[in-house]
């Protein structure tokens, strides 16, 4: 079974924490630029909602396809809060790095929401609220789902050793159920899968309806798919290396 590792404080001084820092804030930064851009841009131009959808997920595919390709070298290319506590709960990341990564990633959303806002005149950057008739239980439940998914492909696709013919493919898998999971959910939960997603909106909007649900949803979901995956699928002939980035 894996073993979480708390790491020490002194993380933050290493050459490669740093580094690793620098990187996560400019991919998820990048990453949140596109997708809000997106949906502001689908509000401002789109009549069809439909088509609305489809293009904000396709956005967001693209995005972060390439994003954590971009990344994946230096940071791990998480772009993700509930991505980086998936990882933590495998031993793939220390607790203290994941705590800054979290503040990292929060970051770079509000920055990334604040210049959206400016570039665009003032207008609103969309948070993630859910449906009319969808309650806070089935958005939690929905989040839930969305996540795991995710973060079970995450594992598959870019930490299991044994990826054999899908080696060198997880970004674009990744990025693909993303927007497939918005495609499914986008019109009921948001289908948000990612706190750092959903708090630079809120905070810039100053809009906190539902927000919990884009917390509490996600992170269960990326914790349980991180523990599943990495104790029942994952077969080391090695013990993980903690702090090193899947």
């Amino acid at each position: 079974m894996a073993k979480i590792a708390i790491g020490s404080i002194h993380e933050v001084t290493k050459p490669d924490c740093i580094q690793a820092l620098v990187v996560e804030f400019i991919a998820t930064f990048l990453f949140i630029f596109a997708g809000v851009g997106a949906a502001m841009t689908t509000e401002k131009l789109v009549g069809n909602e439909v088509v609305g959808l489809f293009f904000v997920a396709m956005a967001h595919a693209l995005v972060v396809a390439v994003m954590i390709s971009a990344g994946f070298r230096i940071s791990g290319g998480h772009l993700n809060p509930a991505v980086t506590l998936g990882l933590c709960v495998g031993g793939h990341i220390t607790v203290v790095r994941s705590v800054l990564y979290w503040i990292d990633q929060l970051l770079a959303s509000v920055a990334a929401c604040a210049l959206l806002s400016y570039l665009t005149g003032g207008l609103a950057t969309p948070v993630h609220t859910l449906a009319i008739g969808m309650d806070s239980l089935q958005g939690v439940i929905m989040e839930i789902v969305l996540t795991f998914s995710l973060l079970f492909t995450v594992y598959a696709t870019l930490v299991d050793p044994k990826k054999g013919f899908l080696d060198g493919l997880g970004p674009l898998l990744v990025g693909l159920v993303v927007g497939a999971n918005i495609m499914a959910a986008g019109a009921f939960s948001g289908a948000s899968m990612n706190p750092a997603r959903s708090f630079g909106p809120a905070l810039v909007s100053s809009d906190w309806t539902d927000h919990w649900v884009y917390w509490v949803g996600p992170l269960i979901g990326g914790g349980l798919a991180g523990f599943m995956y990495e104790n029942f699928f994952i077969v080391r002939t090695h013990v993980a290396i903690a702090n090193d980035e899947f």
